[in-house]
């Protein structure tokens, strides 16, 4: 069973929500509902997805994020004409709204206390990549166009998009498109891996629905403290990740209601009922 939700309206062709939410069996839909502009990011959905992302971390419905976009398009980056040129001459409205797209694109997303899973239906360009990349998995559509163009329009990857790329993405390939601008499809973006992999079209969302069961089969504390241990002992050192991993390992164990770090360990050891390197505890 789904059921909808929507987030606050913007002026469009069909005086739709820049933002729809569908709710099926513990997975969120989040979807970019600007498909006659290929969902280009524009102050709508940002404000609109600041709102959404503080509304699902606490909504016991969403178990696991799925970001995608409608129609034949992830997100075609940010909207010129209304991200750029529409606040070009009122700096106060510009710092507002680039503080808020930085804050659901990578502070919340990076860190959120839920999985998060990019479904890249089509295309996806420039500003995009700073969401996708944020995103815990992405998995990408075959068909799907990617594309890092702002060097065909005389900018750099700017915001954090240049660092978003240089987290997944080597040296040599990030280089190429960026100072290219050339366009590559789904199954060159899990080969530079940009995404985890690319499925036909057809069966994405069959793919993406898969993965989010697997996540929500697993203690949703430990999980949450292990993407955020991750990524932030990721740019520490060896000695700085050591210490910091172990205060995880205990936070995550003192703050499980499940008590699964002793439940796992007793059905391994005593009943001897699980393996865990093939499968999850019983919880």
């Amino acid at each position: 069973m789904s059921e909808q939700s929507t987030t606050a309206q913007e002026t469009n062709p069909n005086d739709a929500p820049p933002v729809l939410v569908e709710f099926e069996d513990g997975i969120a839909w989040v979807t970019l509902n600007r498909p006659h502009k290929r969902n280009a990011i524009n102050p709508g959905i940002v404000y609109s997805m600041l709102k959404t992302m503080e509304d699902l971390e606490v909504d016991d419905r969403c178990k696991v994020l799925v970001l995608t976009g409608a129609g034949d398009a992830f997100s075609a980056g940010m909207d010129l004409r209304e991200y750029f040129r529409g606040t070009d001459n009122d700096p106060k409205e510009r710092v507002k709204l680039f503080r808020a797209n930085g804050q659901w694109q990578w502070r919340m997303l990076r860190h959120y206390s839920k999985p998060t899973i990019a479904m890249v239906n089509g295309w996806c360009f420039g500003g995009a990549f700073t969401p996708l990349v944020s995103c815990d998995l992405a998995i990408a559509a075959e068909e799907a166009t990617f594309g890092l163009s702002e060097i065909n329009w005389g900018i750099i990857p700017a915001g954090v998009v240049s660092r978003a790329v240089a987290q997944l993405v080597r040296e040599r390939e990030a280089m190429y498109y960026v100072m290219t601008g050339e366009k590559f499809d789904g199954k060159r973006a899990a080969q530079i891996g940009l995404v985890n992999e690319a499925v036909p079209l057809a069966q994405l969302r069959d793919r993406v629905r898969e993965l989010a069961k697997v996540l929500m089969a697993k203690n949703p504390t430990v999980l949450r403290t292990a993407k955020i241990a991750h990524r932030i002992a990721s740019e520490m050192t060896w000695e700085q990740a050591a210490d910091y991993l172990m205060a995880k390992v205990d936070q995550s164990t003192f703050q499980d209601p499940e008590n699964g770090r002793n439940t796992a360990m007793g059905q391994f050891l005593d009943e001897k009922t699980f393996k865990p390197g093939l499968e999850t505890y019983r919880r």
